[in-house]
């Protein structure tokens, strides 16, 4: 069920950028916009994932925020508790991710997680630690980076900014906390998709993401709207453990520009 707390993020594909692009592009998305999702592993309504957009924030952050929220319902969290809260943060203009933090509550897994992206000195830097086992060592890493690179978050709506057009392929650089790995996601075609704001056309995109980021075996599908938005309509992932599909339920918008949440502490021992 580790799906439900990434079955978003997963979505990490980008195309050759360099860090210091001077001008921001007109985006399909703004502050303050919501998207929610009803998962479902097979037939079993499974949980909720919300994803909200966020402004520049408080002391100077110039960077947008998105707040990914992942929790298990019904039968299934009686089997496998999921509570899971990302917060990314990327530069408006290129889209690069300047920093992740990622709280992991899923069955008796713990973590949280800080990546930093250091352009600078081109590193990664994660910090990990169980706040289970407030004695064990904090894990400590760096990494190679090039001029621009994505979280897992941060790449989904990179992808929401690309033409997509039937047959194209993009490739990505996206770093999840080890080596940065090289990811192209396929155009596959247009079909139509029915969600919570009815029967759209969409495009079906497959980022190969297992076997490349991810060591396991499987395949992700991901349904965009056909039009100027790219809303994910639908996400489906084909597992191991059976076929989870996150379906959009809803979209709202506040028109809020402005973070009210604070910046990430350091994970310290």
């Amino acid at each position: 069920m580790w799906t439900l707390g990434v079955c978003l993020g997963l979505l990490a594909v980008r195309g050759p950028e360099t860090a210091d692009a001077q001008h921001q592009p007109d985006l399909p998305f703004s502050p303050g916009e919501t998207l929610t999702y009803d998962v479902a592993w097979s037939i079993f309504p499974a949980g909720r994932v919300v994803a909200t957009l966020l402004g520049p924030g408080k002391n100077g952050e110039t960077a947008y925020e998105v707040k990914t929220t992942a929790e298990s319902r019904g039968v299934v969290s009686l089997l496998y508790d999921v509570e899971d809260e990302f917060h990314s943060f990327f530069n408006p203009s290129t889209l690069c991710s300047e920093r992740i933090t990622k709280k992991v509550h899923e069955g008796r897994r713990h973590k949280q997680t800080q990546i930093n992206f250091d352009y600078a000195r081109r590193v990664a830097v994660l910090d990990e630690r169980d706040p289970t086992n407030p004695n064990a060592r904090p894990k400590h890493d760096e990494e190679g980076i090039p001029a621009c690179v994505e979280d897992v978050v941060s790449a989904f709506y990179y992808l929401r900014n690309q033409p997509l057009q039937v047959g194209q392929k993009i490739k990505l650089a996206v770093n999840d906390g080890s080596k940065t790995t090289e990811v192209e996601a396929d155009v596959q075609g247009r079909e139509s998709i029915t969600s919570g704001l009815g029967t759209l056309s969409a495009l079906r995109v497959e980022p190969k993401v297992f076997g490349a980021l991810y060591p396991r075996k499987g395949r992700m599908l991901i349904w965009f709207s056909d039009d100027s938005r790219h809303l994910p309509l639908r996400i489906r992932m084909m597992i191991s453990i059976g076929t989870i599909t996150g379906t959009l339920a809803s979209v709202t918008n506040s028109g809020d520009k402005t973070s009210s949440a604070p910046a990430p502490a350091a994970l310290g021992p």
